[in-house]
């Protein structure tokens, strides 16, 4: 398992990026060469992103302690050439880290990935797709044909802080005893709400908007008294 490419990308106004308050994004990354730092950037809606010269263009959606970093595979970039009949670089889908030979999507909620000697991760969620992705991509109907795929990709919150670089080894230090993946995570809150209480097995691994959400499912569910 191993790291492709490190990608980083910079706030631009475009038109695509409407629904931002900024009417910028930063989904166009590129490839960057040398070791780049990772670290916690703090709350969602005060942090950006974890990776040092990584900018977002809209907070309130993006970034934050629990979505540090995202990770695409490699794999399921080269599916997509071929569905779509064009060529994708690494970063793409606007994803920091490039993988190759990671179950992205396989991977369970609070499962832990060491990069590089120092980087520690930790998988909290699947990548929903917004208007921004699609236009971006430039390919119509994207969202609901990336949701049916089923295939997201990782946000990941940063554990301990360190420096990687295209080329590090990927190893999976920690994978919980339990059922709940990347895959099932983006079902359960995009097109199987029924699934949503199958999440709440992660723990306090489980991204809390998501934690939340299935706790609303279940109260919503619940008998209520006669």
């Amino acid at each position: 398992m191993e790291l492709l490419s490190v990608n980083l990308g910079r706030r631009t106004v475009v038109a695509h990026a409407a629904g931002s308050p900024t009417g910028a994004t930063g989904i166009d990354k590129r490839p960057v060469r040398g070791p780049v730092r990772v670290s916690a950037p703090g709350a969602k809606g005060v942090g950006g992103s974890g990776l040092a010269g990584d900018e977002i263009g809209d907070k309130r959606h993006h970034g934050g302690d629990d979505q540090a970093v995202y990770a695409y595979a490699r794999e399921d970039l080269d599916a997509w050439e071929r569905t779509l009949g064009r060529s994708l670089p690494d970063g793409a889908f606007g994803e920091n880290l490039t993988t190759s030979g990671v179950d992205v999507n396989g991977a369970r909620i609070g499962e832990r990935w060491r990069i590089g000697p120092d980087l520690l991760l930790e998988v909290t969620s699947g990548r929903i797709p917004c208007r921004t992705f699609q236009g971006h991509l430039d390919e119509r109907g994207w969202v609901k044909r990336f949701t049916e795929e089923g295939a997201p990709g990782a946000y990941l919150r940063v554990i301990e802080p360190g420096e990687i670089r295209a080329g590090d080894p990927i190893r999976v230090v920690h994978r919980p005893d339990h059922d709940v993946t990347v895959g099932l995570q983006f079902r359960a809150v995009t097109t199987e709400r029924e699934l949503l209480p199958e999440l709440l097995a992660a723990g306090d691994a489980l991204h809390p908007e998501t934690a939340e959400r299935a706790r609303t499912y279940l109260a919503q569910q619940a008998p209520r008294a006669s």
